[in-house]
């Protein structure tokens, strides 16, 4: 399945939020994904737990947040979350995001090769980035993925 195909199916795109708080917005992208069984009630904790001990490592200076926790933490199976914040936010002591991609995947190859190489194909166009920073609503990033 494309990273589309999986936002799609776990009803996890959330655009427009005005969040201030990292750790609110880690525990709302893994909510969606909690809910369709997909992760555990403990993945989400343990994203912000890594964060806390290790930095945010994931945020990359475009704007891109890519939040994750190891296989083990508690994915069920393979999955992607999106939130548009309105918004960038600082994770922990990291530059500002305002694109939330968390994902999940059932073992270390997966989580490393297919979860990042989906995300940065999707990203690697700044005409597509600017369009999906401006949406409105899951139509419109659907539209654009």
């Amino acid at each position: 399945m494309t990273i589309k195909e999986l936002l799609i199916e776990a009803d996890a795109i959330q655009v427009g939020v005005t969040e201030s708080d990292w750790q609110q917005v880690i525990r709302l992208a893994a909510g969606p994904l909690e809910t369709k069984g997909y992760i555990s009630a403990d993945y989400g904790q343990a994203v912000i737990d890594n964060t806390l001990s290790h930095g945010a490592y994931y945020v990359f200076e475009e704007g891109v947040a890519i939040p994750h926790a190891r296989p083990e933490c508690g994915v069920k199976r393979n999955c992607f979350s999106l939130v548009v914040l309105e918004k960038p936010i600082r994770f922990a002591d990291s530059d500002a995001a305002d694109i939330v991609i968390m994902f999940g995947a059932q073992d270390s190859n997966a989580h490393i090769e297919e979860g990042i190489r989906a995300i940065v194909a999707l990203l690697d166009n700044d005409e597509r980035m600017a369009r999906l920073r401006s949406s409105h609503s899951k139509e419109e990033v659907i539209a654009l993925l």
